[in-house]
């Protein structure tokens, strides 16, 4: 998700569940070290509970940037190793480390001695001609017994070698049973489960099976399913009855972000998919992109385009 779950992203979805978990974007150790940690790493409260993401081989410098994200604030360090972008690939992190599994222990050793806060990995079930169980198995067994407090698996292998991030994310088929035989080999290990899951209602038959579910481009890119999170899985209210609701609740944000010299359109961006079959959605988006990016435009410009939109539910989470 990177370039997606920035702060004001997860500051949108927090108003719409109080109790599901967000994630960073990853963020490579070398940026969290040497670059511009309050830029990077900077967070509203409202975020909580919130993990940072963590991109990264090197055990002493997967350490450091774990303590620097809990003196942050900071809920909990997730080491990714499940992503397939080219540039993951070329700084040897992301999923290319599934073929280090004895690494990847190491890094969350190194983590866990230098934090108080839960350390997580999140993985893949094998890249390329890997046997997929065997080596989500080794790294499993390898990152618990290294102290790892959780394990969030995208059901799908990674092909580093003939297909493109953005064909990793659809290409390789989903196993979800595989993801199902760790859990129950491991039943004292809160084990995550993602990838293609697009709704709530698919999230509650997960949890048959496994102790999480993770949506990543699903919350992303239909955020209107999110206010169901808390009903539905938890047993009470959403923060905000409607989207327009929590919109009206984003504006004070949005306001003291603007006046901090944040760019409208760096909020906005995460908005385009709020709204589902409700008429004037599209006139929303097209505000949006119209107004949104030009110089000066302020707070007033969310304001029209929610205007926009008719007064009344979306359509239902399952449709």
């Amino acid at each position: 998700m990177m370039d997606w779950t920035d702060r004001h992203c997860r500051v949108f979805h927090r108003l719409m569940s109080a109790r599901a978990r967000l994630y960073t974007e990853m963020l490579t150790t070398g940026a969290i070290i040497h670059g511009d940690r309050k830029r990077l790493l900077g967070f509203d409260s409202s975020e909580h509970p919130v993990a940072l993401q963590l991109g990264g081989s090197d055990p002493t410098d997967l350490a450091t940037a774990a303590k620097i994200g809990e003196d942050f604030g900071y809920d909990e360090i997730n080491l990714n190793v499940g992503c397939p972008s080219d540039r993951v690939k070329d700084g040897r992190f992301g999923a290319c480390l599934m073929a280090e599994p004895a690494l990847v222990a190491e890094g969350v050793a190194a983590m866990k001695r230098a934090v108080q806060i839960p350390v997580t990995v999140k993985c893949r079930i094998g890249i390329d001609d890997q046997d997929a169980e065997v080596a989500l198995d080794v790294l499993a067994r390898g990152v618990v017994a290294a102290g790892s407090d959780a394990l969030i698996v995208h059901a799908r292998k990674a092909w580093l070698n003939g297909l493109s991030p953005k064909e990793n994310r659809d290409i390789p088929p989903l196993d979800y049973d595989r993801v199902y035989r760790l859990k129950a080999a491991l039943p004292d290990v809160p084990v995550i489960i993602n990838g293609g899951i697009g709704s709530i209602a698919e999230a509650k038959q997960h949890l048959d099976h496994v102790d999480g579910v993770m949506l990543g481009r699903a919350a992303y890119q239909e955020p209107w399913r999110l206010p169901d999170v808390d009903p539905e899985l938890f047993g009470e209210a959403a923060p905000c009855a409607t989207m327009k609701d929590v919109f009206e609740a984003m504006l004070p944000y949005i306001e003291a972000q603007l006046a901090q010299g944040t760019k409208l359109h760096a909020m906005t961006r995460h908005f385009v998919g709020a709204f589902h079959g409700v008429p004037g959605a599209r006139a929303f988006r097209r505000h949006l992109a119209e107004k949104g990016v030009k110089p000066g435009a302020d707070a007033n410009v969310l304001r029209e385009a929610i205007a926009l939109v008719e007064d009344r539910a979306a359509e239902p989470v399952a449709a």
